[in-house]
Protein backbone atom coordinates (compact mmCIF):
# COMPACT_ATOMS: atom_id res chain seq x y z
CA UNK A 1 0.00 0.00 0.00
CA UNK A 2 1.61 3.61 -1.06
CA UNK A 3 2.27 5.77 1.98
CA UNK A 4 -0.94 8.31 0.33
CA UNK A 5 -2.99 5.17 -0.18
CA UNK A 6 -2.41 4.77 3.83
CA UNK A 7 -3.07 8.27 4.76
CA UNK A 8 -6.20 8.20 3.24
CA UNK A 9 -7.63 4.79 4.33
CA UNK A 10 -6.62 6.25 8.21
CA UNK A 11 -8.19 9.52 7.70
CA UNK A 12 -11.91 9.84 9.67
CA UNK A 13 -15.09 10.76 7.62
CA UNK A 14 -14.04 9.51 4.09
CA UNK A 15 -16.95 7.35 2.53
CA UNK A 16 -14.33 4.94 0.23
CA UNK A 17 -12.87 3.77 4.29
CA UNK A 18 -15.77 1.50 4.80
CA UNK A 19 -17.54 1.36 8.01
CA UNK A 20 -16.05 4.44 10.23
CA UNK A 21 -17.63 4.59 13.19
CA UNK A 22 -16.55 6.44 16.42
CA UNK A 23 -17.28 5.03 19.89
CA UNK A 24 -20.54 6.14 20.44
CA UNK A 25 -21.77 5.38 17.36
CA UNK A 26 -20.12 1.76 17.59
CA UNK A 27 -21.90 1.73 21.35
CA UNK A 28 -25.05 2.47 19.86
CA UNK A 29 -24.59 -0.92 17.11
CA UNK A 30 -23.70 -2.90 20.25
CA UNK A 31 -26.72 -1.84 22.56
CA UNK A 32 -29.16 -3.08 19.49
CA UNK A 33 -27.14 -6.16 18.16
CA UNK A 34 -25.23 -7.50 21.25
CA UNK A 35 -26.48 -11.56 21.47
CA UNK A 36 -25.30 -11.66 24.97
CA UNK A 37 -27.57 -9.05 26.23
CA UNK A 38 -30.73 -10.27 24.15
CA UNK A 39 -29.70 -13.87 25.94
CA UNK A 40 -29.92 -11.90 29.44
CA UNK A 41 -33.18 -10.25 28.47
CA UNK A 42 -34.50 -13.33 27.86
CA UNK A 43 -32.99 -15.12 31.26
CA UNK A 44 -35.37 -12.03 33.31
CA UNK A 45 -38.47 -12.48 31.14
CA UNK A 46 -38.12 -16.54 32.49
CA UNK A 47 -37.61 -15.34 35.76
CA UNK A 48 -40.89 -13.09 35.34
CA UNK A 49 -42.65 -15.78 34.41
CA UNK A 50 -41.12 -17.96 37.46
CA UNK A 51 -43.31 -15.55 39.70
CA UNK A 52 -46.39 -15.93 38.14
CA UNK A 53 -46.01 -19.49 38.74
CA UNK A 54 -45.09 -19.33 42.39
CA UNK A 55 -48.33 -16.70 42.88
CA UNK A 56 -50.75 -19.53 41.28
CA UNK A 57 -52.76 -21.61 43.64
CA UNK A 58 -53.26 -25.27 42.88
CA UNK A 59 -55.70 -26.40 40.44
CA UNK A 60 -58.80 -28.78 41.62
CA UNK A 61 -59.18 -32.02 40.13
CA UNK A 62 -62.29 -33.69 39.08
CA UNK A 63 -63.10 -37.52 38.79
CA UNK A 64 -65.20 -39.49 37.42
CA UNK A 65 -65.37 -43.34 38.16
CA UNK A 66 -67.53 -46.33 37.94
CA UNK A 67 -68.03 -48.53 40.22
CA UNK A 68 -69.91 -51.88 41.57
CA UNK A 69 -69.48 -53.51 37.98
CA UNK A 70 -70.52 -57.54 38.07
CA UNK A 71 -68.50 -59.53 37.04
CA UNK A 72 -70.92 -61.60 35.44
CA UNK A 73 -73.47 -59.53 34.18
CA UNK A 74 -71.55 -57.23 33.40
CA UNK A 75 -72.75 -53.21 32.86
CA UNK A 76 -76.34 -54.52 31.99
CA UNK A 77 -79.06 -53.81 29.04
CA UNK A 78 -80.33 -50.82 28.33
CA UNK A 79 -79.31 -46.85 27.96
CA UNK A 80 -76.40 -45.35 29.69
CA UNK A 81 -78.43 -44.14 32.53
CA UNK A 82 -79.82 -47.50 32.99
CA UNK A 83 -76.39 -48.97 33.24
CA UNK A 84 -75.99 -51.93 36.59
CA UNK A 85 -73.00 -49.42 37.59
CA UNK A 86 -72.45 -46.48 40.48
CA UNK A 87 -71.13 -43.16 39.16
CA UNK A 88 -68.93 -41.30 41.55
CA UNK A 89 -68.54 -37.38 40.51
CA UNK A 90 -65.82 -36.24 42.51
CA UNK A 91 -64.13 -32.77 43.35
CA UNK A 92 -60.94 -32.36 45.01
CA UNK A 93 -58.73 -28.59 46.35
CA UNK A 94 -55.84 -29.03 47.83
CA UNK A 95 -55.56 -26.30 50.45
CA UNK A 96 -51.85 -24.94 51.00
CA UNK A 97 -51.35 -24.10 54.22
CA UNK A 98 -47.89 -22.59 56.34
CA UNK A 99 -48.08 -19.79 53.93
CA UNK A 100 -46.30 -21.94 51.23
CA UNK A 101 -47.61 -19.47 48.70
CA UNK A 102 -46.65 -16.25 50.01
CA UNK A 103 -43.03 -17.89 50.70
CA UNK A 104 -42.75 -19.43 46.84
CA UNK A 105 -44.19 -15.58 45.76
CA UNK A 106 -41.38 -14.06 48.06
CA UNK A 107 -38.38 -16.46 46.71
CA UNK A 108 -39.34 -15.95 42.94
CA UNK A 109 -39.54 -12.12 43.40
CA UNK A 110 -35.98 -12.10 44.79
CA UNK A 111 -34.96 -14.59 41.72
CA UNK A 112 -36.63 -11.99 39.12
CA UNK A 113 -34.85 -9.32 40.97
CA UNK A 114 -31.45 -10.94 40.56
CA UNK A 115 -32.02 -11.62 37.28
CA UNK A 116 -32.57 -8.42 36.36
CA UNK A 117 -29.59 -6.82 38.65
CA UNK A 118 -27.45 -9.77 36.59
CA UNK A 119 -28.60 -8.19 33.44
CA UNK A 120 -27.14 -4.67 34.32
CA UNK A 121 -24.06 -6.69 35.84
CA UNK A 122 -23.94 -8.82 32.40
CA UNK A 123 -24.41 -5.77 30.35
CA UNK A 124 -21.57 -3.61 31.87
CA UNK A 125 -18.97 -7.15 31.34
CA UNK A 126 -20.30 -6.56 27.87
CA UNK A 127 -20.09 -3.06 27.39
CA UNK A 128 -16.43 -3.60 28.44
CA UNK A 129 -15.27 -6.42 26.63
CA UNK A 130 -17.07 -3.99 23.54
CA UNK A 131 -14.99 -0.41 24.34
CA UNK A 132 -11.58 -2.73 24.92
CA UNK A 133 -12.41 -4.39 21.51
CA UNK A 134 -12.90 -0.62 19.82
CA UNK A 135 -9.73 0.32 21.64
CA UNK A 136 -7.94 -2.74 20.47
CA UNK A 137 -8.64 -1.96 16.47
CA UNK A 138 -7.72 2.00 17.08
CA UNK A 139 -4.31 0.17 18.49
CA UNK A 140 -4.63 -2.15 15.49
CA UNK A 141 -4.75 1.00 13.04
CA UNK A 142 -1.65 3.21 14.65
CA UNK A 143 0.28 -0.04 14.77
CA UNK A 144 -0.37 -0.92 10.77
CA UNK A 145 0.28 3.35 10.16
CA UNK A 146 3.71 3.09 11.93
CA UNK A 147 4.66 -0.29 10.03
CA UNK A 148 3.41 1.35 7.13
CA UNK A 149 5.26 4.33 7.25
CA UNK A 150 8.53 2.82 8.00
CA UNK A 151 8.18 0.26 5.54
CA UNK A 152 7.95 2.96 2.88
CA UNK A 153 11.45 4.55 4.76
CA UNK A 154 12.97 1.87 4.48
CA UNK A 155 12.33 1.44 0.79
CA UNK A 156 13.22 5.15 -0.02
CA UNK A 157 16.59 4.54 1.89
CA UNK A 158 16.87 1.03 0.36
CA UNK A 159 16.57 2.02 -3.64
CA UNK A 160 18.93 5.10 -2.59
CA UNK A 161 21.53 2.73 -1.25
CA UNK A 162 21.38 0.78 -3.78
CA UNK A 163 21.77 3.67 -6.23
CA UNK A 164 24.83 4.54 -4.32
CA UNK A 165 26.58 1.40 -4.32
CA UNK A 166 26.68 1.48 -7.97
CA UNK A 167 28.21 4.90 -7.66
CA UNK A 168 30.82 3.39 -5.58
CA UNK A 169 29.57 5.61 -2.87
CA UNK A 170 28.35 3.06 -0.66
CA UNK A 171 29.78 -0.71 0.43
CA UNK A 172 27.48 -3.86 -0.77
CA UNK A 173 27.31 -4.98 3.40
CA UNK A 174 25.37 -1.72 4.19
CA UNK A 175 23.06 -1.81 1.41
CA UNK A 176 22.33 -5.68 2.92
CA UNK A 177 21.97 -4.05 6.34
CA UNK A 178 19.05 -1.85 4.90
CA UNK A 179 17.74 -4.88 3.11
CA UNK A 180 17.82 -7.05 6.28
CA UNK A 181 15.85 -3.95 8.24
CA UNK A 182 13.96 -3.50 5.24
CA UNK A 183 12.75 -7.10 5.16
CA UNK A 184 12.47 -6.99 9.28
CA UNK A 185 10.03 -3.94 8.18
CA UNK A 186 7.79 -5.34 5.59
CA UNK A 187 7.08 -8.27 8.26
CA UNK A 188 6.23 -6.43 11.10
CA UNK A 189 3.78 -4.76 8.41
CA UNK A 190 2.23 -7.84 7.41
CA UNK A 191 1.73 -8.44 11.52
CA UNK A 192 0.29 -5.09 11.70
CA UNK A 193 -2.32 -6.16 8.88
CA UNK A 194 -3.04 -9.47 10.73
CA UNK A 195 -3.64 -7.50 14.08
CA UNK A 196 -5.62 -5.28 12.70
CA UNK A 197 -8.04 -8.17 10.86
CA UNK A 198 -8.28 -9.88 14.16
CA UNK A 199 -9.59 -6.74 15.64
CA UNK A 200 -11.69 -6.09 13.50
CA UNK A 201 -13.44 -9.22 13.62
CA UNK A 202 -13.80 -9.01 17.13
CA UNK A 203 -15.48 -5.92 16.99
CA UNK A 204 -17.64 -6.81 14.53
CA UNK A 205 -19.33 -9.87 16.36
CA UNK A 206 -19.65 -7.38 19.32
CA UNK A 207 -21.82 -4.97 17.34
CA UNK A 208 -23.55 -7.74 15.01
CA UNK A 209 -21.64 -6.91 11.78
CA UNK A 210 -19.60 -9.49 10.78
CA UNK A 211 -20.13 -9.60 6.58
CA UNK A 212 -18.74 -5.76 7.08
CA UNK A 213 -15.63 -6.71 9.38
CA UNK A 214 -13.08 -5.89 6.98
CA UNK A 215 -14.46 -2.49 6.36
CA UNK A 216 -14.58 -1.69 10.20
CA UNK A 217 -12.77 1.61 10.63
CA UNK A 218 -12.46 3.45 14.06
CA UNK A 219 -12.26 6.92 14.32
CA UNK A 220 -12.79 8.50 17.33
CA UNK A 221 -9.62 10.20 19.20
CA UNK A 222 -7.81 8.90 22.29
CA UNK A 223 -9.04 9.95 25.46
CA UNK A 224 -6.68 12.08 27.50
CA UNK A 225 -5.42 11.29 31.17
CA UNK A 226 -7.51 12.56 33.14
CA UNK A 227 -6.18 14.36 36.29
CA UNK A 228 -7.03 14.26 39.74
CA UNK A 229 -6.94 11.17 42.39
CA UNK A 230 -10.07 8.02 41.98
CA UNK A 231 -11.15 7.57 45.34
CA UNK A 232 -12.80 4.22 45.76
CA UNK A 233 -16.77 4.22 45.82
CA UNK A 234 -19.69 3.12 47.64
CA UNK A 235 -20.10 -0.72 46.93
CA UNK A 236 -23.71 -0.81 47.97
CA UNK A 237 -24.99 -0.36 44.64
CA UNK A 238 -23.04 -2.52 42.52
CA UNK A 239 -25.58 -4.43 40.89
CA UNK A 240 -23.93 -7.60 40.99
CA UNK A 241 -23.64 -7.32 44.41
CA UNK A 242 -26.93 -6.49 45.11
CA UNK A 243 -27.65 -9.87 42.79
CA UNK A 244 -26.13 -11.61 45.65
CA UNK A 245 -28.33 -10.01 48.06
CA UNK A 246 -31.45 -11.02 46.15
CA UNK A 247 -29.94 -14.57 46.13
CA UNK A 248 -29.48 -14.59 49.76
CA UNK A 249 -33.17 -13.09 50.08
CA UNK A 250 -34.33 -16.37 47.61
CA UNK A 251 -32.45 -18.56 49.61
CA UNK A 252 -33.80 -17.25 53.26
CA UNK A 253 -37.73 -18.14 51.27
CA UNK A 254 -36.80 -21.44 50.06
CA UNK A 255 -35.60 -22.44 53.42
CA UNK A 256 -38.64 -21.03 55.09
CA UNK A 257 -40.75 -22.99 52.45
CA UNK A 258 -39.03 -25.65 53.31
CA UNK A 259 -39.68 -25.48 57.13
CA UNK A 260 -43.06 -24.91 56.14
CA UNK A 261 -43.56 -28.21 54.54
CA UNK A 262 -44.30 -29.10 58.17
CA UNK A 263 -47.37 -27.47 58.28
CA UNK A 264 -49.69 -30.25 56.79
CA UNK A 265 -52.04 -29.37 53.54
CA UNK A 266 -55.29 -29.90 53.12
CA UNK A 267 -57.03 -32.03 50.22
CA UNK A 268 -60.77 -31.08 50.47
CA UNK A 269 -63.27 -33.32 48.63
CA UNK A 270 -66.61 -32.97 47.36
CA UNK A 271 -68.48 -36.02 45.28
CA UNK A 272 -71.66 -37.15 44.24
CA UNK A 273 -72.75 -40.72 43.90
CA UNK A 274 -75.59 -42.19 41.47
CA UNK A 275 -76.53 -45.95 42.39
CA UNK A 276 -78.29 -48.18 39.38
CA UNK A 277 -77.90 -51.38 41.36
CA UNK A 278 -81.44 -51.24 42.50
CA UNK A 279 -83.49 -48.31 42.06
CA UNK A 280 -81.32 -45.30 41.06
CA UNK A 281 -80.31 -43.09 44.06
CA UNK A 282 -78.42 -40.07 43.90
CA UNK A 283 -75.93 -39.52 47.16
CA UNK A 284 -73.51 -36.97 48.36
CA UNK A 285 -70.54 -36.88 50.32
CA UNK A 286 -67.42 -34.87 51.48
CA UNK A 287 -63.72 -36.12 52.11
CA UNK A 288 -60.71 -34.80 54.04
CA UNK A 289 -57.35 -35.99 53.68
CA UNK A 290 -53.97 -34.95 55.08
CA UNK A 291 -50.77 -36.51 55.12
CA UNK A 292 -49.26 -38.36 58.13
CA UNK A 293 -45.51 -38.21 58.74
CA UNK A 294 -44.93 -41.63 59.35
CA UNK A 295 -41.49 -42.09 57.36
CA UNK A 296 -40.03 -38.58 57.35
CA UNK A 297 -40.90 -35.14 58.34
CA UNK A 298 -39.01 -33.51 55.37
CA UNK A 299 -35.91 -33.59 57.34
CA UNK A 300 -33.91 -33.81 53.92
CA UNK A 301 -35.56 -30.74 52.46
CA UNK A 302 -35.44 -28.91 54.94
CA UNK A 303 -31.27 -29.44 55.66
CA UNK A 304 -30.93 -29.09 52.20
CA UNK A 305 -32.51 -25.23 52.06
CA UNK A 306 -30.21 -24.80 54.94
CA UNK A 307 -26.70 -25.86 53.55
CA UNK A 308 -28.12 -23.57 50.25
CA UNK A 309 -28.66 -20.63 52.22
CA UNK A 310 -25.33 -20.70 53.96
CA UNK A 311 -23.83 -21.44 49.71
CA UNK A 312 -25.75 -18.10 48.70
CA UNK A 313 -24.30 -16.25 52.29
CA UNK A 314 -20.61 -17.68 51.34
CA UNK A 315 -21.06 -16.85 47.70
CA UNK A 316 -22.07 -13.08 48.61
CA UNK A 317 -19.30 -12.55 50.93
CA UNK A 318 -17.12 -13.78 48.38
CA UNK A 319 -17.90 -12.00 46.00
CA UNK A 320 -17.98 -8.57 48.02
CA UNK A 321 -14.10 -9.32 48.50
CA UNK A 322 -13.66 -10.17 44.79
CA UNK A 323 -15.34 -6.56 43.81
CA UNK A 324 -12.97 -5.21 46.72
CA UNK A 325 -9.88 -6.72 44.84
CA UNK A 326 -10.92 -5.63 41.29
CA UNK A 327 -12.22 -2.35 42.46
CA UNK A 328 -8.21 -2.20 43.86
CA UNK A 329 -6.92 -3.65 40.91
CA UNK A 330 -8.86 -1.64 38.01
CA UNK A 331 -7.61 1.74 40.17
CA UNK A 332 -3.87 0.62 39.73
CA UNK A 333 -4.02 -0.30 36.51
CA UNK A 334 -5.46 3.15 35.43
CA UNK A 335 -3.16 4.81 37.28
CA UNK A 336 0.03 3.29 36.24
CA UNK A 337 -1.52 3.59 32.48
CA UNK A 338 -2.04 7.27 33.03
CA UNK A 339 1.59 7.90 34.27
CA UNK A 340 3.37 5.88 31.90
CA UNK A 341 1.25 7.98 29.01
CA UNK A 342 2.49 11.19 30.64
CA UNK A 343 5.98 10.22 30.96
CA UNK A 344 5.49 8.66 26.60
CA UNK A 345 3.92 11.87 25.68
CA UNK A 346 5.52 14.54 28.14
CA UNK A 347 8.95 14.57 26.68
CA UNK A 348 10.03 11.00 25.65
CA UNK A 349 8.35 10.67 22.31
CA UNK A 350 9.34 13.97 21.09
CA UNK A 351 13.28 13.42 22.46
CA UNK A 352 13.04 10.16 20.50
CA UNK A 353 11.78 11.96 17.53
CA UNK A 354 14.41 14.88 17.49
CA UNK A 355 16.77 12.53 17.87
CA UNK A 356 15.65 10.29 14.52
CA UNK A 357 15.27 13.52 12.78
CA UNK A 358 18.38 14.17 13.43
CA UNK A 359 20.36 10.60 12.75
CA UNK A 360 18.51 11.00 9.07
CA UNK A 361 19.70 14.29 8.23
CA UNK A 362 23.43 13.21 10.13
CA UNK A 363 23.51 10.62 7.51
CA UNK A 364 22.31 12.25 4.66
CA UNK A 365 25.26 14.62 4.89
CA UNK A 366 27.53 11.96 5.36
CA UNK A 367 28.07 12.86 9.55
CA UNK A 368 26.66 9.73 10.63
CA UNK A 369 27.23 5.77 9.58
CA UNK A 370 24.61 3.65 8.12
CA UNK A 371 24.40 1.75 11.91
CA UNK A 372 23.92 4.65 14.52
CA UNK A 373 21.44 5.89 11.58
CA UNK A 374 19.28 2.43 11.31
CA UNK A 375 19.95 1.93 15.34
CA UNK A 376 17.94 5.53 16.08
CA UNK A 377 14.92 4.18 13.27
CA UNK A 378 14.69 1.39 15.49
CA UNK A 379 14.41 3.21 18.38
CA UNK A 380 11.83 5.70 17.12
CA UNK A 381 9.69 3.11 16.04
CA UNK A 382 9.78 1.19 19.21
CA UNK A 383 9.02 4.47 21.13
CA UNK A 384 6.10 5.37 18.79
CA UNK A 385 4.59 2.08 19.08
CA UNK A 386 5.47 2.03 22.95
CA UNK A 387 3.41 5.43 22.90
CA UNK A 388 0.35 3.91 21.08
CA UNK A 389 0.19 1.07 23.27
CA UNK A 390 0.20 3.46 26.27
CA UNK A 391 -2.74 5.27 24.82
CA UNK A 392 -4.37 2.09 24.21
CA UNK A 393 -4.03 0.88 27.56
CA UNK A 394 -4.92 4.32 29.34
CA UNK A 395 -8.34 4.15 27.45
CA UNK A 396 -9.09 0.50 28.28
CA UNK A 397 -8.26 0.78 31.82
CA UNK A 398 -9.93 4.50 32.32
CA UNK A 399 -13.21 2.99 30.37
CA UNK A 400 -13.09 -0.12 32.53
CA UNK A 401 -12.95 1.84 36.10
CA UNK A 402 -15.77 4.27 34.31
CA UNK A 403 -17.56 0.82 34.08
CA UNK A 404 -16.67 -0.65 37.37
CA UNK A 405 -17.65 3.29 39.48
CA UNK A 406 -20.50 4.17 37.86
CA UNK A 407 -23.53 2.39 39.03
CA UNK A 408 -26.63 2.69 36.67
CA UNK A 409 -25.03 4.49 33.81
CA UNK A 410 -24.23 2.07 31.64
CA UNK A 411 -27.87 0.26 31.54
Amino acid sequence: MKPLLVLLFFLPGLSFAGLSLSLDEAEALWRQNNREVRMAEIGVAAASADVTTAAQAPNPELSLNAASISPQEGFGAGRLKDKRMDSILRMEQLIERGGKRDLRIKGAESRLAAARYDFVDLSRQQQTLFRRAYYDLLLAQEKLRLANETSSLYETSLNSAQRRQKAGDLAPVDVSRMAVDKARADNDARQARSELEQAQQQLAYLIGREEEASSLLAVDSWPLPQAGELPLPDLSERPDLKAGNERLRAAEADRDLARALRTRDINVGVQMERNLQNAPTNSYGVGVSMPIFVWHAHEGEITRAERDLDAASAQLAQKKAAVSGQLAIARSALLAARDRLQRLEGGLLAEAERVARAAELAYGKGAMGLMDLLDARRTVRQVRIEAAVARADYAKAWSDWQLQTEFGKNK
